[in-house]
């Protein structure tokens, strides 16, 4: 397993835009030419050093020893219906993540992953059941922006969320870190009100970025409306169950201005009942916000299946009637893996086919 205390070359992308003419300088080289690599980076969208033919070749042969760009290694790529567009993406040290190219009616979005795996071990999530191997860099953040950038071009990629593999909140420094360099006008000038970032309710997490005063969007991943069946569904409830992540949003909601975004997952014959339609419509209808409803995209570990679209459509009808505003996700990229970890679990370190690894829910009882 790496982890962050291994040795990290530092790479164009893991600097800052404050840091590209001092890092030039620290070469031994021109600071202006740093300057010159970011717009061939960020406004080119250049994807190597050998494509910046308005530099030298002498100082582009010595940049890929000495800064190598951090792109990353593409080494699976799928493509589906409406142009959505899965990547995964290799880094230093064997890791590899996955990002998503979403388009939609009112602009393009990136899903980007914050960690290699994850540790929640969310029992519905192919990501969690791969494993935790690393937390991103938010430079492999901005790699994975980039790539998807390169894709979408000449549209531009204009919201962001951290919805990909891992949970954003316990990689925090890096994730904030990137999102504000996404903001920076001198790379791509992303608004803050443009980006989301979802999260199981690390809740000492959530008020540190509330504390940040950012009208970034918060995504909490509720799934369930009793604290028993979250508690299976995702462990890190027994740490913080719905009544602690709930207060917490509320805090987020007043100290950013923004709605929260209630994300629950309709699991046939688990979590898509009148009954549970009833008891979400309740508990949500207290707090600020909107109820985001995602149909199971189902994954070859968890023994579960998506509900019908008749079933789908009862429940957000009587959410609606209660007065909570409800949103059905969008069904894309199916054909490609599009859920958190599947294209990644499909591969090895290799690039190899693996076979899916079954998971058991984590807790003392078991899913009905």
């Amino acid at each position: 397993m790496s982890t962050m205390a291994e040795r990290v070359t530092t790479t164009f992308v893991d600097l800052a835009p404050a840091d590209w003419r001092q890092a030039f300088f620290d070469l031994g080289l021109p600071p202006f030419r740093g300057s010159q690599v970011a717009v061939q980076v960020y406004h080119r969208l250049a994807p190597t050093y050998a494509a910046m033919t308005d530099l030298p070749r002498s100082l582009r042969q010595e940049l890929e020893e000495r800064l190598p760009l951090g792109m990353g290694q593409e080494v699976a790529v799928q493509a589906a219906a409406g142009g959505v567009v899965k990547a995964l993406l290799k880094f230093a040290g064997e890791a590899s993540a996955e990002c998503v190219l979403l388009p939609y009616h009112y602009g393009t979005s990136a899903c980007l992953s914050s960690q290699v795996g994850c540790r929640q071990g969310c029992v519905f999530c192919a990501t969690g059941a791969s494993g935790f191997s690393r937390s991103l860099r938010a430079g492999e953040m901005m790699a994975q922006y980039l790539a998807l950038a390169r894709k979408a071009a000449p549209e531009r990629v204009s919201r962001v969320v951290m919805m990909g593999a891992g949970e954003p909140l316990d990689n925090y420094q890096e994730v904030l870190a990137f999102l504000r360099r996404l903001n920076d006008p001198a790379t791509f000038g992303v608004s803050f009100r443009r980006m989301t970032i979802s999260t199981v309710g690390l809740v000492p997490e959530i008020d540190r970025l509330a504390s940040e005063r950012l009208p970034i969007r918060l995504a909490l991943s509720l799934h369930a409306t009793t604290d028993e069946v979250r508690s299976l569904l995702i462990p890190e409830n027994r740490r913080y169950p719905i009544a602690q992540i709930l207060a917490a949003a509320d805090r987020y909601a007043e100290a950013s201005g923004r709605r929260v975004t209630y994300e629950f997952i309709l699991i046939g014959g688990l979590t898509d009942q009148d009954d549970e339609a009833h008891r979400l419509a309740d508990l949500v209808g207290r707090h600020p916000g909107h109820v985001n409803l995602i149909p199971l995209n189902p994954t070859s570990h968890f023994p579960y299946q998506r509900p019908s679209g008749n079933r789908v459509r009862a429940f957000a009808d009587i959410l609606q009637a209660a007065g909570v505003a409800t949103t059905v996700r969008r069904t894309m990229g199916q054909e490609v893996d599009a859920a958190c970890g599947q294209l990644r679990r499909r591969y090895d370190q290799r690039g190899d086919l693996i076979a899916p690894v079954r998971v058991q829910s984590a807790g003392t009882k078991s899913l009905p």
